[in-house]
């Protein structure tokens, strides 16, 4: 195999993320790894060491999303931090700033969010990033200002983060994209998580109305959703829910939530079972009008439902439900 149809191959990967299961693409995934390293193995050339670096780098970031929609967030942390390794090796911004950023989101989700914070200002150092990685960068450190309670700093970096609109591109997150992409409707998705957190229900349905709204938009006004993107539909229909039943409308909550029910267990990754069961203990911490059996009948659903999914493929290691 050549380095040019390896990296051919490697960019065919991390584009088909959002058409393939989670646990395909991490076999395919490992396999493409294997092959880069086993060609580095084979060549002393530093221009040809330099290309398989950003293939291995490439192909461990998207490993690291992988790992972490399939429960194991010691693999996603491993991979996470290979793919950074691979970015310092041959000096590749937009790859460093990417590989530190999900070491942020990864250190949130392990309740280590003074470590998320120190880790997106290490990954707004590197150069080279155009809108997109910047943008992705100020909706992770949304996120973990809002974990640590700091509203002001975590509504200033939500805002900053949809504000990087000047057309400037980098060749990771814009012409690879695919799974490196971070459009505005994700931003808004990750805002409307960050509003969550600091219990400010009214901006948490705004954000997560507006990116439903985009996702609904389609030529023709008809819905053409490939399957990756209806797990982020699942999860700002989750996270709407969740702004609902912090206003104490449980109708309302039971409607959003109810087209989420109809996701595939090999698309109910980590993301997506994690919110249900945030929901799970929003019907019985928050004080929500509604119909006793109701509610326990929309708790043992979402109880049901969680028990099986793609987030227990590897092993959850994820503090699910926090």
């Amino acid at each position: 195999m050549t380095i040019s149809q390896l990296e051919d191959d490697a960019i065919e990967f991390v584009r088909a993320y959002v058409s393939k299961p989670p646990f395909t693409v991490y076999g395919q995934g490992n396999e493409l790894l294997a092959v880069a390293q086993a060609m580095l193995d084979r060549t002393q050339i530093v221009s040809q060491r330099s290309r398989l670096y950003l293939v291995a780098g490439e192909v461990t970031a998207i490993l690291s999303a992988a790992a972490f929609d399939l429960g194991s967030l010691t693999a996603a942390t491993s991979f996470a931090r290979s793919a950074a390794m691979y970015g310092q090796v041959i000096e590749h911004g937009p790859l460093q700033a990417y590989a530190h950023g999900t070491l942020a989101l990864l250190a949130y989700w392990d309740r280590r969010p003074s470590d998320a914070v120190r880790l997106i200002v290490t990954a707004k150092t590197f150069t080279g990033l155009g809108d997109t990685g910047q943008r992705r960068l100020g909706a992770i450190e949304a996120r973990a200002y809002g974990h640590l309670g700091d509203a002001a700093n975590a509504r200033r970096a939500a805002l900053d983060a949809l504000e990087f609109d000047s057309g400037s591109r980098d060749e990771l997150h814009d012409d690879v994209g695919g799974e490196f992409s971070f459009s505005r409707r994700r931003t808004l998705m990750s805002n409307g998580t960050t509003h969550l957190l600091l219990g400010d229900g009214p901006s948490a349905e705004e954000a997560t109305g507006q990116a439903i709204a985009l996702m609904a938009s389609r030529p023709g006004g008809k819905p053409a959703l490939l399957p990756q993107e209806h797990t982020d539909l699942a999860q700002a229909q989750t996270d709407l829910a969740r702004a609902r039943i912090l206003a104490g409308e449980f109708d309302g909550a039971a409607e959003a939530i109810a087209p989420v029910f109809d996701l595939p267990r090999e698309w109910r990754v980590a993301g997506v079972t994690d919110r249900l069961r945030g929901l799970r203990q929003d019907l019985t911490r928050v004080a929500v009008p509604g119909p006793p059996t109701a509610k326990a009948e929309l708790a043992e659903h979402i109880d049901d439902y969680v028990a099986v999914g793609a987030h227990s493929q590897l092993g959850s290691t994820l503090a699910l439900g926090s």
